[in-house]
């Protein structure tokens, strides 16, 4: 009863106009976004700008990515890369200085030839890496 009363033409249509009406919103969320992440704009410049898009939306997304475009793709990737380096150094200092089992035989082996532990110590050591 629903379908015969709804066209295909006008389900197809409808689909197309709910795409937009999200793909808006997503646009308007990232420009949202990136205003309020600015350090180089005052207090003042964010609040006009969101009085702006709320009160002339399509205008306002218009001009802002005209004027702030090439802005909003640097400060994206800047922040990208700033997020990969942290989480760099988060893996670093989890992961430790040493690289595993290789590792520790290694400072083990330093150990032994500086004289500092013996050859049974040694390979104490070196199958406890290697069970580890």
């Amino acid at each position: 009863m629903f379908a015969a009363d709804y066209p295909f033409l006008d389900v197809f249509w409808t689909m197309i106009l709910f795409f937009f009406w999200i793909a808006w919103i997503c646009i308007l969320v990232m420009i949202i976004g990136d205003l309020f992440r600015r350090d180089d704009a005052s207090g003042w410049t964010k609040a006009l700008w969101v009085i702006f898009l709320i009160f002339l939306p399509f205008l306002g997304v218009l001009i802002y990515m005209i004027a702030n475009g090439r802005g909003m793709s640097e400060r994206n990737i800047q922040r990208h890369q700033e997020s990969e380096a942290q989480f760099a150094g988060y893996v670093k200092s989890v992961a430790g200085s040493d690289s595993g089992a290789a590792g520790e035989i290694a400072q083990a082996k330093s150990l032994l030839d500086s004289g500092a532990i013996t050859q049974a110590e040694f390979d104490s050591l070196k199958a406890k890496a290697l069970a580890a």
